[in-house]
């Protein structure tokens, strides 16, 4: 919510006294603060300056609350846990006591491991709730996931309003509402529009219920990840934005160049910030929950011929000089070359990665095995599929199409399947597959786990292999991150107690350029 007015320090000091509290933001040229505080600032400023109209609704609505939800102990029984769907599947021990978890909290992060079967516990919990409360249920997904959800959603007998994340409605519909949402992580950008679109809707107060869906809440490791997610469920750290930073984001000013900037990208107090979020965060692990065979990796060294290696020094060489020669002329900026190597580096090496990912390929083919293929880049995968055909998903097929080609992989009519992290490893069950291959990692560790469990998960028969094909520096770079990343996530949710010892980015890059 922002609040803007000319410049008075009176009216200033009375903001600073507003709670929840407001911050600053000069690129706003106004205060934002949390909707929680539209009652405070009406009181104290209503008659001293216009309100929105679209705001002056919502405050409305705050005055006329909705009636109160059933105990929580009629909720369970309306959920019917004991009673088989009418497909025939029966909720599974885990996903009954998640119904029961979610359906004591109002606003709650459900970030159990890809693969329990989160989609359905939340559909069974809203059901509960449609089924006692005249309300609607609205469910905010990638796009490429509403076929499934509406598929679980008709074994439930119930019919969902679906959005994408690129056109969550300004308002909600007429009366209460159930909101889920799915790969919540989507919205862990306070500046995305589509993260301050979800804060709207999510806090709204016809919303019964906000039951936020991640397998990856935290994919870098960071806590300022998590405070937009807070604020969507309305946890009590999301009420005040500066102290959540101060205590858990190594929150604090720093000079860049010649202007002070809040720099709230650390972490610390992991362990306190754990245990703070737990009443309202749910995080189950696979091995927790299901007797499901187990995950192995496997990692591929990659050597290149003495031509080969000549021709990939080359390349690099000249990348890096026409990004210097940019540089040097004010196009870019000069201190990120060592980004700048790296990514062209890990986009090197993928190419140079495919006569090895051939040869593997091939031989999982010729042993009967189903494999899944994944990158970041388009290029090499376009180039594997013209050397030894299979599906192909990337963001370039439109959703239906990809919905066919997965339908074929699925029903054993190809025996291969190549995909980026950001179309294949998002939702998608690939239980056929017991083989995967990363022909290089994404930088952040949440997205290499989404696309390995997406052929380790609930329905899985037979231990999952994932190939990690490792070439170079760079490689063991991102590598090493991915690792040490992770680390930083399992304290972060629960799973460690441990000192972690990373290093730091910036030398790790200086290192790799030295060598």
């Amino acid at each position: 919510m922002l609040f803007r007015c000319p410049f008075d320090p009176v009216t200033v000091a009375q903001l600073r006294r507003i709670r929840p509290r407001g911050l600053w933001q000069a690129r706003l040229q106004g205060w934002v603060f949390p909707f929680e505080a539209v009652l405070r600032l009406v009181d104290c400023f209503g008659e001293r300056f216009p309100i929105d109209p679209s705001l002056r609704q919502w405050w409305q609505a705050v005055d006329q609350p909705l009636p109160p939800l059933p105990p929580h102990r009629q909720l369970v029984n309306a959920a019917d846990l004991q009673t088989p769907l009418p497909d025939g599947r029966q909720l599974l021990a885990h996903q009954r006591a998640g119904v029961r978890w979610l359906l004591a909290r109002r606003g709650a992060l459900l970030a159990d491991e890809m693969g329990l079967g989160k989609t359905l516990t939340a559909l069974a919990a809203a059901r509960a709730l449609v089924r006692l409360t005249d309300c609607r249920l609205l469910v905010v997904a990638p796009v490429g996931l509403h076929d499934h959800w509406r598929r679980e959603a008709l074994a439930l007998e119930l019919a969902p309003q679906l959005f994408s994340w690129a056109r969550l409605p300004a308002e909600p519909p007429p009366g209460g509402l159930v909101l889920l949402v799915d790969e919540a992580h989507f919205a862990q950008n306070l500046q995305a529009r589509r993260t301050a679109a979800l804060l709207r809707l999510a806090r709204h107060p016809r919303v019964r219920a906000v039951w936020l869906l991640s397998g990856t809440p935290s994919k870098n490791g960071r806590p300022i990840q998590l405070l937009p997610l807070l604020m969507a469920i309305g946890h009590p750290l999301a009420r005040d934005r500066r102290a959540y930073e101060e205590l858990f984001c190594n929150g604090h000013w720093r000079q860049a160049g010649q202007r002070q900037v809040w720099d709230c990208q650390g972490a610390s107090r992991l362990d306190e910030l754990e245990r703070l979020l737990r009443p309202q965060l749910l995080h189950r692990r696979k091995h927790d929950c299901l007797d499901l065979p187990p995950k192995l990796r496997c990692f591929h060294p990659v050597t290149l011929a003495a031509a080969a290696e000549r021709q990939f020094q080359q390349l690099l060489t000249e990348r890096l000089e026409a990004y210097r020669r940019r540089a040097a002329a004010g196009l870019v900026r000069s201190d990120a070359e060592s980004l700048a190597l790296l990514t062209v580096l890990r986009r090197l090496a993928a190419l140079q990665k495919l006569p090895a990912a051939v040869a593997l390929v091939q031989q999982l083919r010729a042993a009967g095995e189903a494999v899944v293929l994944f990158s970041s880049f388009v290029a090499p995968l376009q180039q594997l599929q013209r050397l030894l055909g299979g599906e192909l998903l990337t963001g370039q097929v439109a959703p239906p199409e990809r919905q066919g080609r997965l339908a074929r992989f699925q029903a054993g009519a190809a025996d291969l399947l190549l995909a980026t992290y950001g179309v294949g490893g998002l939702g998608l069950g690939l239980q056929r597959a017991s083989q995967v291959v990363l022909l290089e990692r994404p930088w952040t560790p949440g997205d290499a786990a989404q696309a390995e469990d997406r052929c380790h998960r609930l329905g899985s028969r037979r231990p999952v292999t994932s190939h990690w094909l490792q070439l170079g520096s760079a490689d063991a770079l991102v590598d090493g991150l991915i690792l040490s990343k992770a680390d930083r996530i399992e304290v972060l949710l629960g799973q460690r107690r441990r000192l972690l010892r990373r290093q730091p980015v910036a030398r790790m890059l200086q290192e790799l350029l030295q060598d």
